[in-house]
């Protein structure tokens, strides 16, 4: 099925759509992909995060989420200081 109509216009997405595209660099020439500057990601260099759910006060998230973009790490990098300096204890 076409992607557009006569006037062009798009239609709707499917899931049977979504399951035939294929990556920007299977499809698209190599000269075409440095112009726009596509890169394909390399391997993760680090240990993957842990996804987890933190209940916190909310002015205590909107204190954190005030230092602006990058929290989430500062506040890790927080955890990280006081678990070195005996502040909190690892089990």
């Amino acid at each position: 099925m076409p992607m557009t109509d006569a006037d062009g216009e798009v239609r709707e997405i499917t899931a049977e759509d979504l399951a035939a595209f294929r990556p920007a660099h299977e499809v698209l020439p190599a000269g075409l992909q440095a112009t726009l500057g596509v890169r394909r990601r390399g391997p993760q260099k680090e240990p993957t995060k842990a996804v987890t759910t933190l209940r916190l006060d909310p002015d205590i998230l909107a204190a954190l989420k005030a230092t602006g973009p990058g929290w989430q790490t500062r506040v890790n990098d927080a955890l990280r200081a006081d678990i070195r300096a005996g502040r909190i204890r690892a089990a």
